[in-house]
């Protein structure tokens, strides 16, 4: 065997295995299947723009070891998501908070929208949610939810908001105070030059082929080590044998624009039904740059087949029994290890991705 390690995906989970590898003198191969590196968090220049070609993707978290960690690789500039809502041509500021409100029903305090918000919310009489509506509802009123929840959401995951589980927003965040910052986390920001440069400096040094699937070539290639780190989706390397797991898909359409500045934010969600996407991203606002050009990209939320690619689990009952009888598999393999979103089926922020694989590194019996 040539390898100490076959590590197949490029995403943020398989380099940092293969960087932390690699430091400990293990000879590493990466194997991609994409033509290029850094999986979903892939980042390409288009005339000075940094264009996020698998979605937006803003970093922040409360860990400091996290944090210093990733900067490590990249110096991160101070962006902070704020999102703008447009419903029907008038536009709201995101995350709830008392800009909202106030834009929503003129309010001016907090107390003033507290009373507003717990007025809405007694007309229901909901005492246990049994969906996301009443769910949506029951946390903060019924005008925040049917222009800024019900459109979106329904588009998001193509099921009416009365057939999705309530805890989809468990955790809405909603704020009496001024403040339009999405995150609560105390280190965010995007990365100077992208994303992509970061996986780059990781993988110096490692042997790395692209455009090479896994499943084109199975054995041959997981033979060509001692041990295998997969990062892909656990019921294709298992040949879908109890079924596939279901996700929702995305379909990227990108628009170059002849002006500097489109819409004056990096993030607009639409939320109502009848737009078809979701939101709009303008890519320039997340590195502060100034060109004569901007690049914008509307995201249409898309039915998941097999081939496509797999962006939010479906968590739902069904899929937790699938997923367990696959897990169950993966846990008999001796020199074979999983990690990662597919790997693992679960929805990861970049975050806790990158705390996974530190953690799975220090855990590895090397």
């Amino acid at each position: 065997m040539k390898y100490d390690y076959l590590i197949v995906g490029s995403g943020l989970f398989g380099s940092i295995c293969a960087h932390e590898l690699n430091k400990k003198g293990f000879k590493i191969l990466v194997v991609e299947k994409r033509n290029h590196l850094a999986g979903n968090i892939y980042t390409q220049e288009n005339n000075g723009i940094q264009v996020h070609k698998y979605g937006a993707h803003i970093f922040h978290t409360n860990n400091k070891l996290v944090w210093d960690y990733i900067n490590r690789f990249a110096e991160f500039n101070r962006f902070t998501n704020s999102p703008i809502a447009n419903y029907k041509g008038k536009l709201f500021n995101l995350p709830f908070n008392m800009n909202t409100f106030y834009q929503l029903w003129g309010v001016k305090t907090p107390d003033e929208a507290y009373r507003k918000i717990e007025e809405q919310k007694k007309v229901f009489h909901i005492e246990k949610p049994r969906n996301l509506e009443e769910q949506a509802i029951s946390l903060i009123g019924k005008d925040i939810y049917e222009i800024l929840i019900k459109g979106y959401t329904e588009k998001q995951w193509g099921r009416k908001a009365t057939e999705l589980p309530p805890f989809i927003i468990n955790r809405l965040p909603v704020r009496f105070t001024f403040d339009n910052n999405y995150f609560n986390d105390k280190y965010q920001g995007i990365p100077i030059g992208g994303y992509t440069q970061i996986i780059v400096k990781m993988l110096e040094g490692i042997d790395v082929k692209l455009n090479t699937d896994l499943f084109e070539n199975k054995q041959k290639l997981l033979d060509s080590a001692e041990k295998v780190i997969f990062t892909g989706p656990i019921d294709e390397f298992y040949d879908y044998q109890y079924g596939a797991l279901e996700y929702r898909s995305l379909l990227f359409e990108n628009e170059i624009i002849n002006e500097p500045n489109y819409q004056g934010n990096a993030v607009v969600n639409y939320t109502e039904y009848e737009i078809p996407y979701t939101r709009i991203i303008e890519h320039k606002h997340f590195d502060y740059v100034e060109t004569e050009h901007t690049v914008i990209t509307r995201e249409y939320p898309k039915d998941w087949k097999i081939g496509d690619e797999a962006y939010y689990p479906i968590n739902d009952d069904k899929n937790a029994k699938l997923y367990k009888k696959y897990k169950e598999l993966a846990d008999r393999e001796t020199r074979i290890h999983f990690g990662g979103r597919l790997a693992e089926y679960k929805y990861y922020d970049m975050h806790h991705v990158i705390d996974s694989a530190l953690k799975f590194i220090d855990n590895l019996k090397l």
